[in-house]
Protein backbone atom coordinates (compact mmCIF):
# COMPACT_ATOMS: atom_id res chain seq x y z
CA UNK A 1 0.00 0.00 0.00
CA UNK A 2 1.20 3.32 -1.28
CA UNK A 3 2.19 5.79 0.98
CA UNK A 4 2.56 10.10 1.35
CA UNK A 5 4.53 11.64 4.00
CA UNK A 6 4.26 15.31 4.02
CA UNK A 7 7.71 17.30 4.73
CA UNK A 8 8.96 20.63 5.00
CA UNK A 9 12.06 22.05 3.99
CA UNK A 10 12.73 24.86 5.99
CA UNK A 11 15.83 27.65 6.20
CA UNK A 12 16.49 28.24 9.97
CA UNK A 13 18.45 30.62 11.91
CA UNK A 14 17.85 33.24 8.90
CA UNK A 15 15.72 35.67 7.65
CA UNK A 16 16.05 34.83 4.04
CA UNK A 17 15.48 31.64 1.78
CA UNK A 18 18.42 30.05 0.96
CA UNK A 19 20.60 31.32 3.84
CA UNK A 20 21.20 29.91 7.44
CA UNK A 21 20.83 26.00 7.79
CA UNK A 22 18.62 23.70 5.75
CA UNK A 23 16.45 21.47 7.85
CA UNK A 24 13.47 18.81 7.00
CA UNK A 25 10.50 18.61 9.11
CA UNK A 26 8.67 15.68 8.94
CA UNK A 27 5.59 14.51 10.92
CA UNK A 28 4.99 10.47 11.17
CA UNK A 29 3.31 8.33 14.03
CA UNK A 30 3.57 5.10 11.75
CA UNK A 31 6.97 6.08 10.23
CA UNK A 32 9.70 3.02 11.61
CA UNK A 33 13.33 4.15 12.24
CA UNK A 34 14.45 2.40 9.07
CA UNK A 35 12.16 4.40 7.16
CA UNK A 36 13.39 7.53 8.88
CA UNK A 37 16.96 6.87 8.03
CA UNK A 38 16.08 6.49 5.03
CA UNK A 39 14.37 9.85 4.39
CA UNK A 40 16.73 11.58 5.71
CA UNK A 41 19.68 9.78 3.47
CA UNK A 42 17.22 10.65 0.47
CA UNK A 43 16.64 14.58 1.69
CA UNK A 44 20.22 14.43 2.19
CA UNK A 45 20.58 17.57 4.39
CA UNK A 46 22.29 17.90 7.07
CA UNK A 47 19.51 16.82 9.43
CA UNK A 48 15.54 15.85 9.44
CA UNK A 49 13.40 16.22 12.34
CA UNK A 50 10.55 13.49 13.16
CA UNK A 51 7.70 14.55 14.72
CA UNK A 52 5.27 11.94 16.30
CA UNK A 53 2.79 11.60 19.48
CA UNK A 54 4.04 11.74 22.83
CA UNK A 55 2.75 10.63 26.16
CA UNK A 56 5.15 12.70 27.89
CA UNK A 57 5.55 15.80 25.84
CA UNK A 58 3.50 17.97 23.43
CA UNK A 59 5.29 15.75 20.77
CA UNK A 60 8.50 13.31 20.32
CA UNK A 61 11.09 14.91 18.26
CA UNK A 62 13.86 12.66 16.51
CA UNK A 63 17.15 14.11 15.00
CA UNK A 64 18.89 11.99 11.49
CA UNK A 65 21.36 12.88 9.93
CA UNK A 66 21.73 11.64 6.39
CA UNK A 67 23.75 8.60 7.90
CA UNK A 68 22.48 8.45 11.45
CA UNK A 69 19.89 9.38 14.39
CA UNK A 70 21.67 12.08 16.44
CA UNK A 71 20.84 13.36 20.07
CA UNK A 72 21.06 17.06 19.92
CA UNK A 73 20.12 19.53 16.64
CA UNK A 74 19.55 23.32 17.19
CA UNK A 75 18.60 24.33 13.60
CA UNK A 76 16.24 21.25 13.17
CA UNK A 77 14.32 21.87 16.53
CA UNK A 78 13.52 25.74 15.33
CA UNK A 79 12.45 23.97 12.19
CA UNK A 80 10.10 21.75 13.63
CA UNK A 81 8.51 24.06 15.60
CA UNK A 82 8.72 26.52 12.88
CA UNK A 83 6.46 23.75 11.02
CA UNK A 84 4.41 23.13 13.59
CA UNK A 85 3.22 27.30 14.10
CA UNK A 86 2.95 26.92 10.19
CA UNK A 87 0.32 24.19 10.58
CA UNK A 88 -1.53 25.16 13.17
CA UNK A 89 -0.65 23.06 15.56
CA UNK A 90 1.43 25.41 18.11
CA UNK A 91 -0.53 25.95 21.42
CA UNK A 92 -2.24 29.18 22.32
CA UNK A 93 0.84 29.84 25.46
CA UNK A 94 3.13 29.99 22.62
CA UNK A 95 5.19 26.99 23.80
CA UNK A 96 5.97 23.44 22.77
CA UNK A 97 8.10 20.19 24.79
CA UNK A 98 9.44 17.95 23.08
CA UNK A 99 10.72 14.53 24.07
CA UNK A 100 14.37 13.95 22.55
CA UNK A 101 16.99 11.37 23.38
CA UNK A 102 18.55 15.03 25.52
CA UNK A 103 15.45 14.79 27.76
CA UNK A 104 12.66 17.42 27.43
CA UNK A 105 13.39 20.28 25.79
CA UNK A 106 10.87 23.52 26.00
CA UNK A 107 11.18 25.37 22.87
CA UNK A 108 8.55 29.35 22.66
CA UNK A 109 7.97 31.60 20.70
CA UNK A 110 8.07 35.62 20.99
CA UNK A 111 8.06 38.35 18.47
CA UNK A 112 8.84 36.18 15.53
CA UNK A 113 11.49 34.78 16.99
CA UNK A 114 11.98 30.78 17.98
CA UNK A 115 13.39 29.81 21.56
CA UNK A 116 14.97 26.33 21.89
CA UNK A 117 16.52 26.05 25.74
CA UNK A 118 19.75 23.81 25.19
CA UNK A 119 20.98 21.47 28.02
CA UNK A 120 23.74 23.21 29.90
CA UNK A 121 27.36 20.80 29.13
CA UNK A 122 30.11 20.87 31.58
CA UNK A 123 33.26 22.48 30.17
CA UNK A 124 36.96 21.52 30.55
CA UNK A 125 40.35 23.02 29.11
CA UNK A 126 41.69 20.69 26.69
CA UNK A 127 45.68 20.04 26.32
CA UNK A 128 45.78 16.99 25.10
CA UNK A 129 46.50 15.70 21.01
CA UNK A 130 47.04 19.75 20.00
CA UNK A 131 49.34 18.70 17.40
CA UNK A 132 47.26 16.37 15.88
CA UNK A 133 44.73 18.69 16.15
CA UNK A 134 46.26 21.44 14.16
CA UNK A 135 47.36 18.84 11.64
CA UNK A 136 43.36 18.08 11.35
CA UNK A 137 42.78 21.50 10.80
CA UNK A 138 45.82 22.34 8.77
CA UNK A 139 46.26 25.12 11.07
CA UNK A 140 49.66 26.13 12.23
CA UNK A 141 50.61 27.27 15.95
CA UNK A 142 50.27 31.33 14.94
CA UNK A 143 47.13 31.01 13.62
CA UNK A 144 45.40 29.54 16.89
CA UNK A 145 44.61 32.62 19.80
CA UNK A 146 46.39 32.21 23.64
CA UNK A 147 43.64 30.71 25.22
CA UNK A 148 43.43 26.81 25.66
CA UNK A 149 41.34 24.66 23.92
CA UNK A 150 37.95 23.73 25.50
CA UNK A 151 36.03 20.26 25.53
CA UNK A 152 32.47 19.84 26.34
CA UNK A 153 31.20 17.37 27.67
CA UNK A 154 28.92 16.01 24.45
CA UNK A 155 32.44 15.79 22.54
CA UNK A 156 32.23 18.84 21.14
CA UNK A 157 36.06 20.67 20.82
CA UNK A 158 36.24 24.75 20.63
CA UNK A 159 39.52 25.85 19.00
CA UNK A 160 39.55 29.87 19.02
CA UNK A 161 41.50 31.52 15.48
CA UNK A 162 42.98 35.03 15.52
CA UNK A 163 40.63 36.35 12.44
CA UNK A 164 38.29 35.75 10.19
CA UNK A 165 40.80 35.03 7.14
CA UNK A 166 42.46 32.44 9.47
CA UNK A 167 38.79 31.19 9.44
CA UNK A 168 37.37 31.66 6.68
CA UNK A 169 40.77 30.06 4.56
CA UNK A 170 40.65 26.84 6.89
CA UNK A 171 40.87 23.88 5.01
CA UNK A 172 40.17 20.75 7.28
CA UNK A 173 41.18 17.16 6.50
CA UNK A 174 38.15 15.77 7.28
CA UNK A 175 39.45 11.33 7.17
CA UNK A 176 41.98 13.47 9.81
CA UNK A 177 39.11 14.77 11.66
CA UNK A 178 37.72 11.30 12.10
CA UNK A 179 40.76 9.81 12.71
CA UNK A 180 41.33 11.91 15.94
CA UNK A 181 37.87 10.35 17.25
CA UNK A 182 39.26 7.15 17.41
CA UNK A 183 42.78 8.07 18.66
CA UNK A 184 41.43 10.65 21.45
CA UNK A 185 38.12 8.97 22.68
CA UNK A 186 37.33 12.25 23.47
CA UNK A 187 36.84 14.59 19.98
CA UNK A 188 33.47 13.57 18.14
CA UNK A 189 33.13 17.35 16.65
CA UNK A 190 35.42 20.70 16.30
CA UNK A 191 33.76 23.65 16.41
CA UNK A 192 36.78 26.84 15.19
CA UNK A 193 35.97 30.12 16.05
CA UNK A 194 37.23 34.08 16.34
CA UNK A 195 36.22 37.07 18.00
CA UNK A 196 36.40 39.19 14.90
CA UNK A 197 33.04 39.40 13.24
CA UNK A 198 31.41 40.37 9.45
CA UNK A 199 28.94 42.40 11.68
CA UNK A 200 29.28 44.89 13.98
CA UNK A 201 26.10 43.49 16.32
CA UNK A 202 27.67 40.02 16.34
CA UNK A 203 30.53 38.62 19.20
CA UNK A 204 31.91 35.82 17.42
CA UNK A 205 32.07 33.88 14.23
CA UNK A 206 31.92 30.30 13.90
CA UNK A 207 32.68 27.26 11.84
CA UNK A 208 31.91 23.37 12.69
CA UNK A 209 33.32 20.62 11.45
CA UNK A 210 31.06 16.80 12.03
CA UNK A 211 32.19 14.71 9.11
CA UNK A 212 31.83 11.63 11.88
CA UNK A 213 28.06 12.08 11.55
CA UNK A 214 28.49 12.86 7.35
CA UNK A 215 28.39 16.28 7.70
CA UNK A 216 32.00 17.82 6.82
CA UNK A 217 30.59 21.42 7.66
CA UNK A 218 27.43 22.16 9.34
CA UNK A 219 26.41 25.75 7.98
CA UNK A 220 24.77 27.05 10.85
CA UNK A 221 24.67 24.63 14.50
CA UNK A 222 22.72 25.78 17.12
CA UNK A 223 24.17 22.97 19.40
CA UNK A 224 27.41 24.90 18.83
CA UNK A 225 27.07 28.52 18.57
CA UNK A 226 24.84 28.10 22.29
CA UNK A 227 27.89 26.59 23.89
CA UNK A 228 30.02 28.97 22.49
CA UNK A 229 28.91 31.84 24.78
CA UNK A 230 30.12 29.24 27.81
CA UNK A 231 32.93 28.83 26.38
CA UNK A 232 33.84 32.80 25.53
CA UNK A 233 33.16 33.21 29.37
CA UNK A 234 34.91 30.33 30.69
CA UNK A 235 38.40 31.99 28.80
CA UNK A 236 37.36 35.54 29.76
CA UNK A 237 36.53 36.10 25.65
CA UNK A 238 33.57 38.87 26.91
CA UNK A 239 34.44 41.71 29.25
CA UNK A 240 31.18 41.80 31.11
CA UNK A 241 27.82 39.48 30.48
CA UNK A 242 24.83 40.28 32.34
CA UNK A 243 22.00 37.05 32.69
CA UNK A 244 19.57 36.55 29.81
CA UNK A 245 21.56 39.22 27.72
CA UNK A 246 21.23 38.08 24.16
CA UNK A 247 24.74 37.80 21.99
CA UNK A 248 24.95 37.28 18.71
CA UNK A 249 27.14 34.62 17.13
CA UNK A 250 27.91 34.70 12.83
CA UNK A 251 28.03 31.58 10.84
CA UNK A 252 27.34 30.26 7.28
CA UNK A 253 29.04 32.85 5.57
CA UNK A 254 32.16 31.19 4.00
CA UNK A 255 29.29 28.47 2.37
CA UNK A 256 27.05 31.36 1.32
CA UNK A 257 24.68 30.18 3.84
CA UNK A 258 24.78 33.22 6.26
CA UNK A 259 23.15 32.79 9.65
CA UNK A 260 22.76 34.56 13.15
CA UNK A 261 21.95 32.54 16.30
CA UNK A 262 21.16 34.47 19.33
CA UNK A 263 22.10 33.13 22.45
CA UNK A 264 21.67 33.85 26.05
CA UNK A 265 22.62 32.69 29.75
CA UNK A 266 21.11 32.94 32.90
CA UNK A 267 23.55 31.82 35.66
CA UNK A 268 21.42 31.82 38.44
CA UNK A 269 19.31 29.07 36.96
CA UNK A 270 21.58 27.74 34.82
CA UNK A 271 19.27 27.84 31.58
CA UNK A 272 20.86 28.64 27.93
CA UNK A 273 18.29 29.35 25.51
CA UNK A 274 19.04 29.96 21.48
CA UNK A 275 16.99 31.43 19.27
CA UNK A 276 15.95 32.76 15.65
CA UNK A 277 14.25 32.98 12.52
CA UNK A 278 13.03 30.36 9.90
CA UNK A 279 11.41 30.70 6.50
CA UNK A 280 10.14 27.86 4.73
CA UNK A 281 11.26 27.48 1.19
CA UNK A 282 9.44 24.33 -0.18
CA UNK A 283 6.58 21.61 0.97
CA UNK A 284 6.43 18.31 -0.74
CA UNK A 285 5.40 14.81 -0.28
CA UNK A 286 7.40 11.38 0.59
CA UNK A 287 6.11 8.63 -0.85
CA UNK A 288 6.74 5.12 0.67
Amino acid sequence: MIREVEFYHIDAFSKEEFRGNPAAVVFGNNLSDKEKKQIAAELNLSETAFLSESKIADYKLQWFTPTMEVSLCGHATLAAVHFLNEKGLFTKRKSVSFKTLSGIINCTYEDGKYIMQLPVPKLFEYYDFKDEILDALNLRTNSISNVPFVMLSNGFLFVTVTSLNVLHSLKPDFKKIIQLSAITKTINEIAVFTTEVIDKTSTAHLRFFAPLLGINEDPVTGSACGPLLLVMMKLNLLKKYYDDTYLTFEQGDNMDRKGRVEVKYNSKRNELHIAGHCVTVMKGKIIL
